[in-house]
C-alpha cells in the first residue's frame, strides 16, 4: 500500500493527497469556509448588539443592572457547552472527516439563530421564555465547538505551505463582519421605527435573517472535497479511535500554548464585539446610534488588518507575530478604555480603533498557528478542545467580568487591567512556543 509522504515543500506525495495545490479548489474551500465562518458568528454579534432589549423583555422585573448582568449570564451559558462540543466535535472531526462536521455546525447553528428570533418573550409564556433562550444558547455554543478549528482546518490542509497563513488569515477575519453586519443592522432598525416598534418585533429580523443564510452556506460546504491531509490519513490507516486520549497524552505542550494564544483572541474579539457597545452606552453614557457606528468601524479596521498580518505571519513566523501582537495588545489596553471615557463618537473609533487593530494583528498569525501545532490525525481534537476551553473561559465571560470588575472597583478602566494581564501572562507562554510556520500539514509516515 502507498502511503502519503510529505514532500520538502509540504505537499506531499502518495494517492488520493491532492499533490500540488490547485489555486481554483483552494479557492473553492476558502469560499465555502469564509461563508460558513460569518453564519456561525453572526448570531453571537446579533445577540450582544439586542442585550439591552433582551434584558427589558426576558428579564422584565429585574433592576437594570441585574437585568443586564442576567443577559450576559445567558450570552457566557452559551459558551458553558463549547467545550463539550469541542470534545464530541473535534473528535468526530479526526473520525469522520472536516468536511461533514462543518456541514454540522452550520445548519445546528442556523437553527438555534432561527429559534432565538421565534421565541415568544416572558409576557407571553413567563419564566419559559429566559429558559428557552438558554437552551438556544446552548445549541449556538455547542454548534460553534466546531466552527473555527474546522474551517482553520480544512483551509490550512488545502492551501500551499508559503501561503497558508494568509489563505487561513482570509478565512479567520470573517469573523469579524457579522457584528459589523449586525451593528449596520441594529442601527438602521432603531433609526427607521418607533423604539415601541423595535422592541415588539424589530429586534427579532437580525436573528430571522440567520435562517436563509445557513442555507447558502450549507449548500457551498457541501459542494467542496474532503481535506487532503485527512484523506491521507485514512489511506495510511491512522485514524485514531479515540483522538481526544491520544492528543492529551502526546501533546499537552501544544495544546498549553494553543489555550495561551486562544486566551488573548478570545477575551479581545469579545470584549470588542460582546460587550464595548454596552460599555459605551450603559457605563459611559453615550449614545446607541454613535456606539454601533464606532464599532462597526474598528471591527472593519480588525477585517482588513488580519489577513495583512496573516501574510506577514509567512514572511516573519507565527511565534514572532503572535509575540509583537500580544505585546501591542497589553500596551494600547488602558489608553484605549481612557479614550473611550471621553465618551464623543472620535474618541469612541480612535479608542476601539487601537483595540481593533492589536486584535487583527494578533488573529493574523494565530489562526493557521492553532492548527499547524497538532499533527494530522489529532488536529481537530486537540486543537478545538485547546481553543474552546480558552474562548469559555475568557471569551464568554468578557462582558460578564468587564461588568463586574467595573461594579466592585468602581473603575471604567478596569476591565482594560484585565485584559493586559491576560496578554502579559499568554506572552511569557508564547515565547516558549516552536515555530510553526511551513510545517506539513499531511500525516507524518
Amino acid at each position: 500500500m502507498t502511503t502519503a509522504r510529505s514532500t520538502p515543500d509540504g505537499t506531499g506525495t502518495g494517492t488520493g493527497t491532492g499533490p500540488g495545490h490547485d489555486p481554483k479548489t483552494v479557492r473553492k474551500v476558502m469560499t465555502a469556509s469564509a461563508i460558513g465562518h460569518f453564519v456561525e458568528w453572526y448570531d453571537f454579534a446579533v445577540y450582544a448588539y439586542a442585550a439591552p432589549v433582551i434584558a427589558t423583555l426576558f428579564f422584565p422585573d429585574a433592576h437594570t443592572f441585574v437585568a443586564l448582568l442576567s443577559t450576559f449570564a445567558v450570552y457566557a451559558v452559551g459558551f458553558v457547552m463549547r467545550p463539550i462540543g469541542a470534545f464530541f466535535l473535534g473528535s468526530l472531526g479526526d473520525r469522520i472527516g472536516r468536511k461533514k462536521v462543518l456541514a454540522g455546525v452550520i445548519l445546528m447553528m442556523g437553527c438555534a439563530t432561527t429559534g432565538i428570533g421565534l421565541l415568544p418573550t416572558y409576557a407571553h409564556i413567563g419564566v419559559l421564555a429566559p429558559v428557552l433562550l438558554v437552551v438556544l444558547r446552548l445549541a449556538q455554543g455547542f454548534s460553534a465547538a466546531g466552527e473555527t478549528i474546522g474551517s482553520n482546518s480544512f483551509v490550512a490542509e488545502h492551501a500551499p505551505p508559503k501561503r497558508r497563513g494568509f489563505a487561513v488569515g482570509m478565512v479567520y477575519t470573517w469573523s469579524n463582519l457579522p457584528p459589523v453586519l449586525a451593528a449596520l443592522l441594529v442601527y438602521f432598525l432603531t433609526g427607521a421605527m418607533s423604539s415601541g416598534a423595535y422592541e415588539s418585533w424589530g429586534w427579532r429580523v437580525p436573528f430571522l435573517l440567520g435562517a436563509p443564510l445557513a442555507v447558502v452556506g450549507l449548500y457551498i460546504r457541501t459542494r467542496v472535497d474532503e481535506s487532503p491531509a485527512f484523506a491521507a490519513v485514512k489511506e495510511a490507516k491512522r485514524v485514531s479511535p479515540a483522538p481526544i486520549r491520544t492528543v492529551w497524552r502526546e501533546h499537552r505542550k501544544e495544546m498549553v500554548v494553543c489555550f495561551a494564544v486562544a486566551a488573548v483572541a478570545s477575551l479581545g474579539y469579545y470584549s470588542l464585539t460582546g460587550y464595548f457597545f454596552t460599555y459605551l452606552t450603559v457605563t459611559i453614557g453615550m449614545g446607541e446610534s454613535a456606539a454601533l457606528l464606532s464599532n462597526g468601524v474598528a471591527l472593519t479596521l480588525t477585517f482588513l488588518t488580519v489577513p495583512l498580518a496573516a501574510a506577514l505571519s509567512d514572511r516573519i513566523g507565527r511565534r514572532r507575530g503572535l509575540l509583537l501582537a500580544a505585546a501591542l495588545n497589553a500596551l494600547v489596553a488602558v489608553p484605549a478604555y481612557l479614550l473611550a471615557g471621553q465618551a464623543n463618537l472620535t474618541s469612541a473609533i480612535i479608542s476601539q480603533g487601537l483595540l481593533a487593530f492589536s486584535l487583527g494583528m494578533f488573529f493574523g498569525p494565530a489562526g493557521a498557528a492553532f492548527v499547524e501545532l497538532f499533527p494530522a490525525h489529532t488536529r481537530y481534537s486537540g486543537a478545538s478542545v485547546s481553543y474552546n476551553l480558552a474562548f469559555t473561559l475568557f471569551g464568554g465571560t468578557a462582558p460578564l467580568l468587564s461588568i463586574f470588575l467595573i461594579e466592585q472597583t468602581g473603575s471604567t478602566i478596569a476591565p482594560a487591567w484585565y485584559v493586559v494581564a491576560v496578554s502579559i501572562t499568554s506572552l511569557i507562554v508564547i515565547a516558549r512556543m516552536p515555530e510553526t510556520g511551513g510545517r506539513s500539514m499531511l500525516p507524518e509516515t
